[in-house]
C-alpha cells in the first residue's frame, strides 16, 4: 500500500496541475523523461506492446457473487474486497501443480487464465484438459480432447467441448468424443467462422445456455474460385488451394445445424425461404436463455437489409422476423441479441440506425421498449448486466471520437449514470451485483490508472493501480493531437510526433502514416496518442511523424464512415490531402520532403495518394504494404458492402481501380507484400509490377515468403529496418 499511495500523490499532482493549465495535457509525459536514450527499431518492434508499454493488472476480474476481484502478481493470485480494500494473496500454483502431477499432467509454469466460478471455484484449461479446482487444492479433471483438435469453445458450465477436426465438427463430453459432423468433400467445412470473418463473426459454434444444444455453421464453398498459395519448401514448389471469394464472382453459402447433445441428433435451421438466394449472410447468433430458440441475424448479399429472424430449436422452424432494418448504404449487424438476466423474452440489440451504434431493448414480440442509449456517441462496448438484469453497462466514444467513457442505465427507468469523467479512454469491469466497477482509464498524460467506485457515489473513488511510465528515461518528442477541417464537414482528428530535440527553426522532413479504412481508428486520447513505438524512433532519427483519421474511418457515427460508399479512395484523399496541406503550411516542415506509408487499406491509400491526379507532387514517396489494387479482386462480403457489385458500379470500381493511374507515378514507390497473404492476395501487387513494367515505370519491391497479411514475429524487425532504410534513402 505504500507504493500505492506514491501513485496516489503523483496522480493528485497531476490532476491538480491540470485544472490550472489543461493544455499540459499534451506536454506532460516529455518533462518526466530523463536520460536521453533512444528507443531502437527492434526494440519499438518486439517490445512495443511488452516491456515498453504500460504494465497492467494481468487477468483481472470480478468474482461472481462477491465484492472482491482478482488478479496476477508473480504467479500469485491476489484478491481484493472492494469494500474495504482488503488483500490477500493466493499462492495456488503449487498445489495445483501437486494434484496435476498425480493425475499424470505435467505441471505448470505459470498460473493458468482463471475463471471464477464462485467465491471458492474456478476453471482453467490446459493445452488439452479442462479442471475446476478451488481454494483450498482440490483438483477435478473434467474434460480432456484430441492435441490436435482445433476452434476450441468450451461451455463454461458444463465444460463441455466443440472442436474442429480435418474439416468435421466433435462435440466432448467428460473425454468422451461424439461426432457432430463430418466434411462431405472438398469445400464443405464445419464449425469454423463464415463470412471472412465479417459482421463480428469470429468463430463457427455457439453453446445454448444449458449445454444442451450446439449451434454450428456449415460451410460450402465448393462453388467459389479457387487461389494458390505456394509451399516453397517443397520440391519442386507445391500449390495450397484456398477458396476465395472475389467481389461480384459466386459467394459460398452457409447453413447453421443445430446437435443435441442428449440424443445425438441434428437438424438444419430453415433459414432459406422459398425461392431465397442460398448468398445470404447468417450473422449474431443469439440462443434465448431458456434454449427454446435461436436467434439470426439475415442479411441479404446486397448488404441493405437485415431481418432479425426467430427459429424454433426443436424443429428448425421460422417463427417469424422480430425486426428489420435496410439503408440505401449498408446494414452490418456485428452483435448478437444480448438477453437479459432472468428473462427469456427481452433483449438488447445494437443498431446504427439513427446514425450511431446505440443499445435498443426489445421483446421477442417485435416490440421496441426504448431505446437505451442515445445521442452522438456510439457505443463501442456493451458489458453486460447485473445479476437482477435491472441495469446494464457499457462504453461510448464522445462526439470527438477521441475518449471513451463508461455508462450505466437503468432499463426500467431509463436513467443514465456516467462513471467517469476525466478525458481519456475509460474500459470498465463491473461486478456481478453492479454495485461496483473498476475503471482502467489511460490518456495522452496518463499510461494507466485503475480506478475502484460504487456506482452510486462515483465521485469517491480510490486509486487501486497505477502504472509507471515505461518510457522514462527514453527521449521522446511532443504528441500532439490536433483537429482539422475536412472538405466533406466535419472534423478530423490527427497526430503529429515531433523529433526529440524539436527546433522550430529548421525544417524537417515528414512521414504520413495512414489507414483511413472501415472499422480503424489510429488517433485517441490514450497513451502516446495511439502512437507507436516506431512512429517515436522515426522522430528520433528527425522526422516528423503525422497520422489522420479521415472520413471511412471508425467511431464517428454512420454518416462519416458511409462518406465512401460506391467511391473508396475519394472522400478518403481529400482528408489525407487535408493533413498533408497543412503540414507543408508548417514553417518546421520541409514540403518536398513527405513520404507515406501504409498496410493494406492503408496500402491502397498509399498507391493512390502517390498516383491519383489529385494528389500529384504531395509525396516524394511512399511505401505500400499488402495494398489492394483493384477491388474487384477483394473479396466479396468487405468490398460489396462498401462498393456494391462491380456489375452494379463499374464507374466507381474504374475510377479507383489503381491500375489506371501508374502513368502518373514520379515519385519513388516501395511495394512490399506476403507472398501466402489470403486477404489481400499476392496478385494484387504483382500485376501492379508487370504494368509498371509495361509502361517503363520503376518501382522497388520485396516479397516476405510465406507471411500471410502482415510481416509478424522477428520479421517484423527486418519489415521496418527496410522501410525505415527506404525514407532515409528518399526522404
Amino acid at each position: 500500500m505504500r507504493a500505492l499511495s506514491n501513485h496516489t500523490k503523483l496522480f493528485r499532482f497531476m490532476k491538480k496541475t491540470l485544472r490550472i493549465f489543461p493544455l499540459l495535457a499534451l506536454f506532460l509525459f516529455p518533462l518526466f523523461v530523463g536520460a536521453q536514450n533512444k528507443i531502437s527499431m527492434a526494440d519499438a518492434i518486439l517490445k512495443g506492446r511488452t516491456a515498453l508499454a504500460p504494465a497492467n493488472l494481468r487477468q483481472l476480474q470480478w468474482i461472481p457473487g462477491t465484492t472482491q476481484y482478482t488478479h496476477v502478481v508473480n504467479n500469485s493470485l491476489v484478491r481484493t474486497n472492494a469494500a474495504d480494500l482488503k488483500i490477500d494473496t493466493l499462492n495456488l500454483l503449487p498445489a495445483l501443480n501437486e494434484k496435476l502431477t498425480a493425475l499424470g499432467v505435467a505441471p505448470l509454469e505459470r498460473i493458468p487464465n482463471v475463471n471464477w466460478i464462485d467465491g471458492e471455484k474456478y476453471w482453467f484449461q490446459t493445452g488439452k484438459e479442462i479442471f475446476t479446482a478451488n481454494i483450498s487444492g482440490e483438483i477435478t479433471r473434467q474434460n480432456w480432447f484430441p492435441e490436435s483438435a482445433d476452434h476450441l469453445d468450451v461451455h463454461d458450465k458444463t465444460y463441455k467441448v466443440a472442436y474442429t477436426l480435418n474439416n468435421g465438427l466433435w462435440v466432448n463430453i467428460g473425454g468422451k468424443e461424439l461426432g457432430v459432423a463430418q466434411s462431405e468433400g472438398e469445400g464443405i467445412v464445419y464449425g469454423t467462422s463464415v463470412h471472412r470473418d465479417e459482421f463480428g463473426i469470429n468463430k463457427g459454434t455457439y453453446w445454448s445456455n444449458s449445454g444442451r444444444y450446439l449451434a454450428f455453421y456449415r460451410l460450402d464453398e465448393s462453388m467459389v474460385t479457387k487461389y494458390p498459395i505456394y509451399v516453397l519448401d517443397s520440391m519442386p514448389a507445391q500449390a495450397r488451394e484456398i477458396r476465395y471469394p472475389f467481389a461480384g464472382a459466386k459467394s459460398h453459402h452457409v447453413t447453421l445445424g443445430i446437435y443435441d447433445t442428449q440424443t445425438g441428433q441434428k437438424l438444419y435451421v430453415k433459414t432459406l425461404p422459398a425461392g431465397g438466394d442460398p448468398e445470404q449472410y447468417l450473422t449474431n447468433i443469439a440462443w434465448t436463455p431458456d434454449d427454446k430458440y435461436v436467434l439470426i441475424a439475415v442479411v441479404n448479399r446486397a448488404q441493405n437489409q437485415m431481418k432479425l429472424n426467430q427459429y424454433e430449436v426443436a424443429t428448425g422452424n421460422f417463427v417469424k422476423t422480430i425486426l428489420e432494418e435496410s439503408s440505401d448504404k449498408w446494414v452490418e449487424p456485428e452483435k448478437p441479441a444480448t438477453f437479459l438476466p432472468s428473462s427469456n423474452d427481452q433483449f438488447l440489440w445494437q443498431s446504427e440506425r439513427d446514425g450511431y451504434n446505440h443499445l435498443y431493448l426489445y421483446n421477442l414480440a417485435g416490440k421496441m421498449i426504448r431505446q437505451v442509449s442515445k445521442g452522438a456517441m456510439p457505443v463501442t462496448s456493451f458489458y453486460g448486466f447485473d445479476s437482477k438484469g435491472e441495469n446494464c453497462f457499457y462504453q461510448v466514444a464522445d462526439e470527438s471520437g477521441m475518449n471513451r467513457f463508461v455508462f450505466a442505465a437503468n432499463l426500467k427507468t431509463g436513467v443514465i449514470t456516467q462513471l467517469n469523467g476525466d478525458e481519456g479512454i475509460h474500459n470498465g469491469l463491473v461486478s456481478s451485483n453492479g454495485e461496483w466497477a473498476l475503471d482502467v482509464f489511460s490518456s495522452t498524460a496518463t499510461p494507466r490508472f485503475v480506478y475502484l467506485s460504487r456506482w452510486n457515489d462515483t465521485a469517491k473513488r480510490e486509486i487501486v493501480y497505477g502504472a509507471k511510465n515505461p518510457l522514462d528515461g527514453y527521449s521522446l518528442g511532443l504528441t500532439r493531437l490536433l483537429t482539422l477541417p475536412s472538405p466533406g464537414g466535419p472534423t478530423l482528428n490527427a497526430r503529429m510526433i515531433l523529433p526529440p530535440d524539436f527546433d522550430a527553426s529548421k525544417k524537417y522532413p515528414a512521414i504520413v502514416y495512414v489507414y483511413n479504412g472501415p472499422h480503424v481508428q489510429m488517433v485517441t486520447n490514450t497513451w502516446l496518442g495511439g502512437g507507436e513505438l516506431w512512429m517515436h524512433h522515426m522522430a528520433q532519427e528527425g522526422y516528423v511523424v503525422f497520422a489522420l483519421d479521415g472520413r471511412g474511418s471508425a467511431n464517428r457515427g454512420f454518416a462519416f464512415e458511409s462518406a465512401i460508399h460506391r467511391r473508396v479512395g475519394d472522400a478518403e484523399m481529400e482528408d489525407q490531402l487535408t493533413g498533408v496541406n497543412y503540414l507543408k503550411a508548417q514553417t518546421f516542415i520541409d514540403p518536398a520532403r513527405i513520404g507515406v506509408f501504409g498496410w493494406s487499406y492503408g496500402g491502397f491509400m498509399t498507391t493512390s495518394l502517390l498516383t491519383r491526379p489529385e494528389a500529384k507532387g504531395a509525396f516524394r514517396c511512399g511505401v505500400a504494404g499488402g495494398p489492394v489494387i483493384d477491388w474487384r479482386m477483394y473479396e466479396i462480403m468487405y468490398t460489396e458492402r462498401y462498393m456494391d457489385s462491380p456489375q452494379e458500379n463499374p464507374d466507381g470500381y474504374n475510377k479507383n481501380s489503381l491500375f489506371n493511374y501508374i502513368s502518373n507515378l514520379d515519385g519513388r514507390l516501395l511495394m512490399i507484400h506476403g507472398t501466402s497473404d489470403d486477404v489481400v492476395l499476392w496478385q494484387h501487387s504483382l500485376r501492379y509490377i508487370r504494368e509498371c513494367v509495361r509502361q517503363g515505370k520503376q518501382i522497388d519491391y520485396f516479397a516476405y515468403p510465406e507471411h500471410l497479411h502482415n510481416v509478424l514475429g522477428k520479421d517484423r524487425v527486418h519489415l521496418f529496418e527496410k522501410i525505415e532504410r527506404f525514407f532515409k534513402d528518399n526522404l
